[in-house]
């Protein structure tokens, strides 16, 4: 069978367009289509019979592919039956402004379209019209109606309909020899509410063949341009809320996934459309409390055992062992704050005894071994790393032996039925949610441990000698170093981010929606050296460099020795160490000339300082009223005191200024005329220089990930957020994160609500922040600030917040026209005085300024009781209900 495809699309002189056909493994063809005039494209493909073809155009220059169409719904052609040649007027389908209408949010969960089946046209119809129409909801159905009297002359009771054939996507197929040469038409929305027409004037439709019979060996799909109707844009408001906080009656002194079910029975109650958690992998690397940081997972599959819901286990046949469990369940269920190390190791203990009595029949198991089979790509280098780990003691690989031992294979089965069980459950948690149509919303680290899976079996993809992290903003004045490896982006891209697809493909097994973590790091990552403990050291990478040349075109002359050192004089030590500096001059200095000196090679890394802060003697003098750790803290201080930081891949040509160093004595010591200077180098480094850069670095990447999976993309875009980021996030439609408390707008204190993009995500704070409630308390003259000039209340601000405060706040976030309007269940509590945590300073999740924090909030109240509490999910409802959301 001949198929015709034609595609009028302009292209410029050297490019050439490609058709694709989509195989289960990518690309299965290619097709080169010619022209005549660079704008309207024509090919040809001969094909054996079957039922569809998918497939992408691609416009190519050279051997490179310089634009592609979008990939999340690329075209859907079912083979007509019975014809000799099929006929195909395609359009170019570039990310529509409603791609999320597209996402699985909508489809699977929101909208909860029927599963489109293709049907091929049947012998003797000629015209097959594609339109894409996705605002359509559940219940709903498309029809072209039109001034034929084939299509009803106008009267919608005479219809013709159409079906989806894939999501969004109407085919509606007539019959030519009904239909005059030209003709007007639209389509119209039957739904549960009436009739709703299609917005803007007639289609004018011309058939692109003569209306003959002899025609009938011919079939035609002509792809329309998308149906719009005139609808009020699609707002939810949601909870954030981690799957470790999470409490019910019966779970094992954390949340699980079983909670997480509960927990979506909640959102649908009170009216909620998302339910956020915090990632979910596990981040098992001690056995300590340490490995509360949900952030540093040793594998981004696995997920973490402790979120085993050990109700939907097989019971114990030992009834004394399941008796001590139950009594243990309850005990730790009490405590306010998880217990991680007592949790972790009551649920492996439990783990083990129910993999000694069910393993062996649940291995014989199909769906057991479908789900090994399927995933044994990673599951199998997870279950030998936990057995090494587990045998030597540690998660750092490279303290293995060179030479392993082959991995005990009841071992590595046991940490496969582990994650057999919790796969299974939070397929489960996901299928309930899409029941309840309530979205689950994942969170994607940007970071990997370096102790982990990952960087054990693919190294080639990280730079195992650099640190990730973050520039100095309001969460740290010095930075944040997350000691994660940085990404090897050569080695990703030369497999078309394989790496990171499989990541996310994995995800939306068990989500519709998700958050990347700190969306910068696409652009550009903040590295910071290994023998680095804070961040103020770090670089931009990948990043421009500056030269000698380029530094003193500014007007500053580059003296490059005092500049990339640390700038330590007899008057920098007084101000800091006042009359403890000579005491640092005879232990930790070495003298130069002119009252200059430098850090004693022992001293001279942050890394140094803190290993000589951890051998000090517990008895020593400098322990007493924490001598010891100012004194740490004000060496690392000097270590970084430096103008400017040297390239990692040029150090002898590339240099770096040094981020917020206007705050250290280097700066201090320079030149007014030097100042200037200096202040506009920084200015453009950080501000402009690497824009275009780093624009072309994210869209290297993005495109690949976000195009990779159905899922709605969210992204974290907080911090030093340079300008190429929403040109970047606007062009791939990727909700930003909108905080009013930390406005993008550097002109506003605070941000205005009503001004929020509609493509964004609405919240109060985060789970690096602050809660609503302790945010009031923090700084007063913010608050009244906030209370007079946002509220627009006169007088003094009221302390502590009030339940009616609260909802105000509350309230106007959910007024916001942002597309999701998600808050922390402790911002949502907050409303409620009788109901919300007394303690506000217990309810904070995380504090980003302290690297070893316990990740170990709870809910006070158990999910029973949150659901029984009718007055507060009443108004919470209604709060939706009032905003429209």
């Amino acid at each position: 069978m001949k198929i015709l495809f034609y595609l009028d699309y302009k292209t410029t002189f050297g490019e050439q367009l490609v058709l694709n056909l989509m195989g289960q493994d990518g690309v299965s063809q290619k097709l080169t289509m010619a022209t005549n005039d660079g704008q309207l494209w024509y090919g040809e493909l001969l094909i054996d019979a079957v039922g569809a073809l998918h497939y992408y155009y691609s416009v190519q220059r050279g051997d490179d592919v310089v634009r592609t169409e979008w990939l999340v719904a690329p075209h859907l052609l079912e083979i007509s039956t019975g014809v000799d040649t099929q006929t195909v007027y395609d359009r170019w389908i570039d990310i529509p402004g409603d791609s999320y209408l597209y996402s699985s949010a909508f489809t699977d969960c929101v909208a909860q379209h029927s599963s489109p089946t293709p049907q091929p046209p049947t012998p003797n119809t000629l015209i097959t019209l594609k339109v894409r129409a996705p605002q359509l909801r559940a219940g709903e159905h498309l029809a072209l109606v039109g001034a034929p009297v084939y299509l009803g002359n106008w009267n919608c009771d005479k219809a013709q309909l159409a079906y989806e054939h894939q999501h969004n996507e109407w085919v509606v197929s007539l019959d030519v020899e009904r239909l005059p040469f030209e003709f007007d038409c639209k389509f119209v929305i039957f739904g549960p509410d009436g009739i709703l027409w299609e917005s803007g004037s007639n289609r004018n439709i011309v058939l692109p063949i003569p209306v003959s019979g002899s025609k009938k060996s011919l079939s035609i799909t002509i792809e329309l341009p998308a149906a719009y109707f005139d609808m009020a844009p699609w707002r939810a408001a949601g909870t954030v809320v981690p799957v470790f906080s999470l409490r019910s009656e019966g779970s094992f002194g954390v949340g699980d996934f079983g909670d997480l079910r509960s927990m979506v029975d909640w959102c649908a109650q009170t009216g909620q459309k998302v339910l956020q958690i915090l990632p979910i992998n596990d981040s098992t690397i001690t056995h300590t409390w340490q490995d509360s940081y949900p952030y540093n997972s040793i594998s981004i599959y696995a997920l973490h055992p402790q979120y085993c819901d050990l109700r939907q286990l097989p019971a114990l046949k030992d009834e004394a062992r399941a008796a001590e469990f139950e009594q243990l369940r309850q005990e730790l269920n009490q405590l306010p704050q998880i217990d991680y190390e007592r949790v972790n190791r009551a649920k492996r203990e439990y783990l083990r005894l129910v993999f000694q009595q069910e393993g062996t029949a649940t291995a014989r198991r199909q769906d057991y071994k479908d789900f090994v089979e399927r995933n044994r790509y990673w599951l199998v280098p997870y279950a030998e790393f936990c057995c090494y780990r587990d045998k030597y003691g540690t998660s750092t690989f490279s303290e293995w032996p060179a030479k392993l031992p082959k991995a005990d294979s009841k071992e590595v089965k046991f940490w496969e039925f582990v994650q057999y069980h919790l796969d299974r459950q939070m397929h489960l948690a996901h299928e309930h949610a899409r029941s309840r149509q309530v979205i689950l919303k994942g969170d994607i680290p940007i970071g990997i441990s370096r102790d982990g899976v990952e960087a054990w079996v693919e190294p080639r993809y990280f730079n195992l000698n650099g640190q990730a992290g973050a520039p100095p903003d309001a969460f740290s004045a010095n930075g944040q170093n997350w000691g994660f490896p940085t990404y090897n982006w050569d080695a990703m891209l030369d497999d078309g981010c394989s790496w990171w697809v499989r990541r996310f493909r994995k995800m939306s097994e068990y989500f519709d929606a998700y958050r990347i973590d700190h969306v910068l790091g696409f652009f550009r990552i903040w590295e910071i050296p290994i023998d680095a403990v804070h961040g103020l050291l770090g670089q931009f990478s990948p990043a421009l460099g500056m030269t000698r040349e380029e530094i003193e075109s500014y007007g500053l002359y580059f003296d490059e020795k005092r500049f990339t050192q640390p700038f330590i004089t007899d008057w920098t030590l007084d101000r800091i160490f006042g009359e403890k500096a000579d005491y640092v001059k005879e232990n930790f200095l070495q003298s130069l000339n002119l009252g200059f000196y430098a850090m004693r090679p022992e001293f001279d890394t942050q890394r140094k300082v803190e290993a000589w802060y951890k051998a000090l003697p517990k008895d020593s003098p400098l322990h007493s009223d924490g001598q010891a750790e100012a004194l740490r803290d004000s060496l690392y201080a000097l270590v970084s005191d430096v103008l400017f930081v040297r390239d990692r891949k040029e150090p002898d040509r590339l240099f770096h200024p040094r981020i917020g160093v206007q705050n250290d004595f280097i700066y201090e010591s320079l030149f007014d005329r030097d100042k200037d200077a200096f202040n506009r180098l920084y200015d453009d480094y950080f501000y402009r220089r690497n824009n275009q850069f780093w624009y072309r670095e994210a869209m290297k990447k993005l495109p690949l990930l976000t195009q990779a999976t159905r899922m709605l993309v969210c992204a974290e875009d907080l911090g030093m957020v340079p300008d190429c980021v929403p040109w970047v996030m606007n062009e791939l439609r990727i909700l930003s994160l909108e905080i009013q408390s930390m406005p993008k707008d550097p002109a506003v204190r605070f941000g205005y609500l009503d001004r929020n993009p509609y493509r964004s995500v609405c919240t109060i704070s985060t789970h690096d922040m602050s809660t609503l409630r302790q945010w009031w308390d923090e700084d007063m003259e913010q608050t009244q600030a906030y209370y007079n000039q946002m509220l627009h209340h006169e007088g003094p601000a009221p302390h502590p917040l009030s339940g009616q405060l609260a909802q105000e706040i509350v309230e106007g976030h959910l007024q916001s026209p942002s597309m999701l309007c998600l808050l922390s269940l402790q911002d949502w509590l907050s409303i409620d005085e009788q109901l919300r945590l007394p303690d506000q300073n217990a309810e904070r999740i995380n504090i980003p300024a302290n690297p070893r924090h316990y990740w170990r909030y709870r809910m006070h109240l158990s999910i029973e009781q949150l659901m029984a509490a009718d007055g507060f999910n009443a108004h919470v409802q209604q709060l939706i209900r009032y905003a429209r959301r």
